[in-house]
Parts: structure tokens; sequence; C-alpha cells
């Protein structure tokens, strides 16, 4: 069964940068499409940045490309996200999310298209 953990949200101030983890067990983290998906308050979870198993090709929800990257270490059963020039807008709860697959585009915007989750990190920029 597919474990993951996500890690380094926090406060930090706008035009600051973070980086967040997912620490994924139970499986062969290589075989899996990673993604991570954002929840504000009050709203349904929307998809931020996906990664394919090698890490060579991913996809962005355009509210958030050019700022925000996606990346992946097998080695360390890791994937990242990281989130640059933060706006208070990008205050949310970041969610990691895995799916079995080693093919094609990960264009897997929809929480329907993953079958794991983590627990969610808090990401809270003040100005």
């Amino acid at each position: 069964q597919v474990q993951l953990v996500e890690s380094g949200g926090g406060l930090v101030q706008a035009g600051g940068s973070l980086r967040l983890s997912c620490a994924f067990s139970g499986r062969d983290f290589s075989a899996y499409v990673m993604g991570w998906f954002r929840q504000f308050p009050g709203k349904e979870r929307e998809f931020v940045a996906a990664i394919n198993w090698f890490g060579d090709t991913t996809y962005y929800a355009d509210s958030v490309k050019g700022r925000f990257t996606i990346s992946r270490d097998n080695a360390k059963n890791t994937a990242y996200l990281q989130i640059d020039s933060l706006k208070t807008e990008d205050s949310a709860l970041y969610y990691c999310a895995a799916r079995p697959g080693i093919g094609g585009t990960p264009q897997y915007v929809r929480e329907s298209h993953y079958s794991s989750w983590g627990q969610g990190t808090q990401v809270t920029v003040s100005l």
C-alpha cells in the first residue's frame, strides 16, 4: 500500500520560496506518476502539477506556470514542489498524490486520476 507524507510547508512572506517534499513508500516509486494539488478553504482540491515516472516530463496548471516547479528523485523516493515568488493567494493546503503508470505526458489533472494521497502540508503566505 502506498503511503505519502508531505513536508516543507509553513509561514513565509510574500516573494519568498518554499520547497515542499512528498516522501513515498510502500511500492516502487519509479512506477508512479506523482502529482500536487492544493485546496483553499471552502473549496475543492485543484490540480497544480504532475510529473512522469522518470522525471523528464511535467505538466502544470496554467495558474502556476513559471513559479512552480515539480521534480522527483527516484533514488530518494521523493517528489518535490518548488514554489517561488510566493503570493498571498498561494496560501492553501498542499497535497501530493500518486497513480501507477510509466508512460506518456502526465496530464492527470483530476483527483480521480490518483489512487493515493498524503495528508497535506499547509502553506501560508503573509504580506
